[in-house]
């Protein structure tokens, strides 16, 4: 019987057994059973748990973080992972936010960050014109052109890949500009260009952490699961390699595999956050 026990689950997240109970009996998680009749917990109630968790440690309350997240469980139980929505505390509000919208969970109101939208204009004109004049005056070295590369995905991401592009061709070796041409290639769904990138990361520096880790997710975008496990397993310092490698372990049945780089994932996420 796959899935973890309630002692697991709470050393996991550093809940007590009594708290995870408690939101079995409230109906936010609904584990499976074991042969001697004992709860079993998927890797998705963990997830679901763990953000309980992090709602608490923020301050929120538990009745507010339990109407939460049920209400944010059905809404997206059919569409997608809750590890695809990253779920937080604003204050004592409950705020979800996806690849494309950051809303209010218990109200649905989708909000917008506006003064990012106002700045980002005049922000982005002054890039531009940082663009046009390092190419005028062909000034900038592999470094500078990475770090516009940098700002322009905060205000302008489509002329991103050109100064990642101007970095590599003054340094074919930087493994950084690399990488990150290869995120934004892979972001459009490029995943031959992708992982071109990653690969020549590699080349130039290896053992490149994020350069394998993001291959790791390629492979896992192509369903190779195998192949993203062994590229994982090389990324060691990246905590979402851990949390991946879970998952990945879960599905073959290797429970003891998928609770050690769970465990792994937190150590590095708590280390972070210290």
């Amino acid at each position: 019987m796959s899935g973890y026990r309630t002692k697991e689950v709470a050393e996991l997240i550093g809940l007590n057994t009594d708290q995870v109970r408690h939101y079995v009996r409230r109906s936010l998680v609904q584990p499976g059973r074991g042969p001697r009749g004992e709860y079993r917990f998927s890797f998705q109630d963990v997830v679901l748990l763990r953000t309980a968790k992090g709602l608490m440690n923020a301050s929120v309350t538990t009745r507010k973080a339990y109407r939460a997240l049920v209400k944010l469980k059905k809404e997206i139980e059919q569409e997608k992972s809750l590890s695809a929505v990253r779920i937080y505390a604003d204050g004592t509000t409950v705020m979800a936010r996806d690849d494309q919208h950051v809303w209010e969970v218990e109200t649905g109101q989708i909000n917008f960050d506006f003064s990012r939208d106002q700045i980002a204009g005049s922000v982005a004109d002054i890039a531009e014109q940082h663009v046009q004049a390092a190419i005028a005056a062909e000034d900038l070295d592999t470094d500078e052109w990475y770090n516009l590369g940098l700002d322009l995905e905060e205000v302008d991401a489509d002329k991103a890949p050109d100064a990642y592009k101007q970095s590599i061709r003054l340094d074919p070796k930087n493994a950084d500009a690399h990488v990150n041409l290869g995120r934004l290639y892979q972001l459009r769904g490029d995943l031959k260009h992708a992982k071109r990138h990653y690969e020549l990361a590699l080349t130039a520096r290896p053992g490149h952490q994020l350069a394998l880790y993001n291959l790791g997710t390629v492979f896992d975008e192509l369903d190779e699961t195998s192949k993203a496990a062994d590229f994982y397993q090389q990324a060691p310092s990246i905590p979402d390699a851990h949390y991946n490698l879970a998952r990945i372990r879960e599905l073959q049945g290797d429970e003891v595999s998928a609770l050690r780089h769970m465990r792994a994932y937190r150590d590095l996420v708590d280390a972070q956050s210290d």
